[in-house]
């Protein structure tokens, strides 16, 4: 009888860890899929919403089997690091022959599915996927080379969510989220950095310089508010949307911009500022504001 409540127990247990490795709190970066349903103005174009938000749905399911897949592989290294050793697969709570089949299924219904909502869609998540592999596997370990694999990771997205809406991604919102994200890749190895100082084990962080790293934070952040922000102003913007307002929100972004610094500079418990951040409810609070006053400027026009 004991025995028999200890395995539920543990089988319980283990859906939970299988659930939190899928890391559903970082599906809000997918929401980068979505960015070109909104600024193509078709939001509220039922049928084309809703094939973006499917295609929103079967990012996060393949984004999930990333994660992982990365856990499965990194399991030994994990064992030995003071915070991801108690994620659920190095921990044990989720046995490795769980997560691999967890990942296969994943993986096999993204193809699925995504093969059914359009094929140059599916042929997105897989460059995606690829890219991820890549990473995995080997980018990881070159400096420079890894955070511009996580930069492609967005650009595949907003690529993946134009194709699934059957939307043009503009050159603007492609060169904002390669800024953006190079400035959140960058931040997390620089906060790598603090936190490991001259124990960096890691091949690919002994490689980076901290003031090389800042300069290029510097850089792109100030890149993507600017660039966001003659987007907003451009005649040819005001014009489309009929709206002169969207420029207003720029400030949001410049807070945001902010807000992460200070993120990456605080040596918080969290692994990485880009989970800080996603657990931050002034940052959250201002990409909310941001996202509404977005919605309200454009399709109240």
């Amino acid at each position: 009888m004991r025995r028999s409540i200890w395995r539920k127990v543990r089988a319980v247990s283990a859906v939970r860890g299988i659930l939190k490795t899928m890391r559903p709190h970082q599906w809000v970066k997918n929401g980068s899929v979505l960015a070109p349903l909104v600024f193509a103005h078709q939001a509220l174009n039922f049928e084309v919403a809703m094939r973006a938000l499917a295609g929103f749905a079967l990012f996060c399911m393949l984004a999930s089997a990333v994660y992982i897949l990365n856990d499965v592989v990194d399991i030994e290294a994990d064992k030995l690091h003071p915070t991801k050793k108690t994620r659920p697969i190095p921990a044990g709570i989720v046995p490795l022959k769980m997560a691999k089949g967890v990942f296969v299924g994943l993986i096999a219904t993204v193809i699925l599915l995504g093969g059914l909502l359009s094929l140059p869609f599916l042929a997105a998540m897989m460059g995606y996927l690829a890219n991820n592999l890549l990473y995995t596997f080997r980018l990881k370990r070159v400096a420079y080379l890894d955070v511009l694999s996580i930069v492609m990771g967005f650009e595949l997205r907003v690529i993946a969510g134009a194709l699934a809406a059957g939307v043009p991604a503009s050159w603007y919102l492609l060169i904002v989220i390669f800024e953006f994200a190079a400035f959140l890749g960058l931040g997390k190895r620089l906060h790598e950095l603090s936190i490991a100082g001259d124990g960096a084990t890691r091949a690919a962080l002994r490689s980076y310089n901290p003031k090389v790293i800042t300069w290029l934070m510097l850089v792109t952040g100030i890149a993507g508010v600017a660039t966001y922000a003659v987007y907003t102003f451009d005649p040819e913007t005001i014009s489309r949307f009929g709206t002169p307002y969207l420029g207003i929100t720029t400030i949001f972004i410049l807070f945001g911009v902010l807000r992460f610094v200070w993120l990456v500079r605080r040596k918080s418990h969290a692994e990485s500022p880009t989970d800080a951040m996603l657990h931050d409810l002034p940052f959250l609070s201002n990409l909310g504001v941001w996202a509404t006053a977005v919605m309200v400027i454009l399709y109240s026009a």
